[in-house]
């Protein structure tokens, strides 16, 4: 007679969700992009037993329209060029998670610090800027949602201690230019297009720079991603 196998202890299982999730959202799109984020928040959700919190979630995503038909993917969409939407989606779900207690940043601000970043964010993000000015300005990113490689682009977040205060998100693109080869980008670093700071409606939370102005898809660009 065969014995049954042991299973793994809730809390080993919640651990373990929690450390795929936290893989899922600095890598989105090696995991299968905002269905995976969904799924692994849902299991998450099933073993704490509260299965209705992201759909209170999600209402409150609707209410200040960052959720549209195509999930937090198609309010990023119209707004981020290229595929570089999916770290804005990823950094909606990493507040999520944050409240929840299930992000582990790399780093968190002092309160100064965060105090100070949020203070000077949309003057300083009216202006082109780099990555290297970001990090060069603010320090390394509480969240790098995507890759270290700089010819790619990639979501910036910072965090405070306080687990209730948004995260601020420096949203970088890195490609190529109109009329030419995809590949390789053109720039060394990747610029940034926008920052989004604060718990208002989405489109007043985003500040964009020139080149995040220039840059946004039209339209047509949006219909042909969906």
């Amino acid at each position: 007679m065969t014995l049954p196998t042991p299973l793994a202890a809730p809390e080993e299982i919640h651990a373990h969700f929690v450390e795929e999730l936290n893989l899922a959202l600095r890598r989105p799109g090696m995991f299968g992009g905002e269905q995976a984020l969904r799924i692994l928040l849902g299991h998450l959700l099933f073993v704490e037993r509260q299965p209705e919190a992201f759909t209170q979630q999600q209402r409150e995503w609707e209410d200040c329209g960052i959720w549209s038909a195509a999930g937090v993917t198609g309010a990023f969409r119209d707004v981020i060029p290229g595929h570089n939407y999916e770290y804005g989606m990823a950094s909606v779900y990493a507040e999520f998670a944050q409240k929840r207690g299930w992000l582990k940043p790399d780093r968190v601000l002092t309160e100064d610090a965060y105090e100070a970043l949020k203070g000077r964010v949309w003057q300083w993000a009216k202006e082109d800027r780099t990555s290297g000015d970001v990090t060069a300005e603010f320090g390394a990113p509480s969240v790098l949602f995507g890759g270290n490689n700089p010819l790619y682009g990639k979501s910036l977040g910072y965090l405070s201690k306080d687990a209730k205060r948004p995260m601020v998100v420096f949203h970088l693109w890195n490609g190529s230019e109109p009329g030419t080869e995809p590949w390789p980008p053109k720039h060394e670093q990747p610029l940034l297009l926008a920052v989004r700071f604060g718990e208002g409606p989405f489109r007043q939370s985003l500040t964009f720079t020139p080149e995040g102005q220039r840059r946004k898809p039209t339209s047509a660009e949006s219909c042909l991603l969906q």
